[in-house]
């Protein structure tokens, strides 16, 4: 048998086909062995646990084959959590924890003297955003909105999980809302929005779920659609937030200046300088 070293230093031989990293070789040895509560470091040149080793063995020929790392593990961490994702759900991005936090930081803003805040997740996939702002903020009433029954099965896998409340819709973005007349003081949506001309790492496009993906041929489709309908579900003061692609940020606000003329609109930045999130802030002031 094989130590937890050998096996790493195995698999890093690997490497040189181009789907497979360093990197993620290391995560997935190091994920696995925190789930058996082994202490990789301080065992690393002891004998490898035997359904580790297979796990792990099996693991490398799927990152080989450009399989997500998370798919792999049947989870993705995002803002301290662990999530359960498979292939009916987009994984969470690192991004999108920078919306979350941004989204927090506004409702203790603007929201502060509220004893309750309607909060919804349109398009929520896995129900990180919503859980996450369940989980961090107490006065949160929530909601979340989801096409696919598959993918809201595992988001209502992920609430039970992290013991948040919230009320899952299984429709099309704003109209289960709208049907049964909810009223928001805060909507949060990171839609899908890659164009679909554009060109995207195998990992992605052969794995994930392509309606999770692409956002038409200018991938403004799904912002269209909340932004035309959004004066339906949200109260006289409210904010609307969203992650947007890097390079959208023109075309968005364009589009949010024909739905929202009058409103404060504001483009923040992620850790990396890109534009990645739209905040609407209507009837809000500072």
């Amino acid at each position: 048998m094989s130590s937890y070293h050998e096996l790493i230093k195995q698999a890093e031989t690997k490497v040189d086909n181009g789907n497979l990293s360093v990197s993620s070789i290391k995560l997935l040895m190091y994920e696995l062995t925190q789930n058996k509560e082994i202490d990789l470091y301080a065992n690393y040149h002891q004998e490898a646990d035997q359904k580790i080793t297979k796990l792990f063995l099996d693991g490398v020929d799927r990152l080989i084959k450009n399989e997500p790392l998370a798919y792999i593990l049947g989870y993705q961490w995002f803002y301290g959590r662990k999530f359960k994702v498979d292939h009916n759900v987009f994984i969470p991005r690192y991004e999108t924890e920078e919306l979350c936090a941004y989204v927090l930081e506004a409702i203790d803003e603007f929201f502060a003297s509220y004893q309750k805040i309607d909060v919804a997740d349109i398009a929520c996939g896995s129900g990180a955003i919503a859980i996450t702002i369940a989980c961090e903020e107490p006065k949160v009433n929530c909601y979340a909105t989801e096409l696919n029954i598959d993918t809201i099965d595992v988001a209502k896998d992920n609430a039970k999980e992290h013991q948040a409340a919230i009320k899952f819709y299984n429709g099309d973005m704003l109209n289960p809302l709208i049907n049964d007349h909810i009223k928001l003081d805060v909507l949060i949506s990171n839609p899908p929005y890659i164009k679909t001309t554009e060109i995207l790492d195998a990992s992605v496009v052969e794995h994930e779920p392509n309606m999770a993906l692409f956002g038409g041929e200018d991938g403004l489709q799904f912002y269209r659609i909340i932004l035309s309908e959004a004066h339906k579900v949200i109260k006289e003061r409210s904010m609307l937030a969203f992650e947007i692609g890097y390079q959208q940020k023109d075309d968005i606000l364009a589009l949010a200046e024909q739905y929202f003329p009058s409103q404060r609109k504001e483009v923040i930045k992620d850790l990396n300088g890109k534009d990645r999130m739209l905040f609407i802030y209507v009837n809000l002031k500072r």
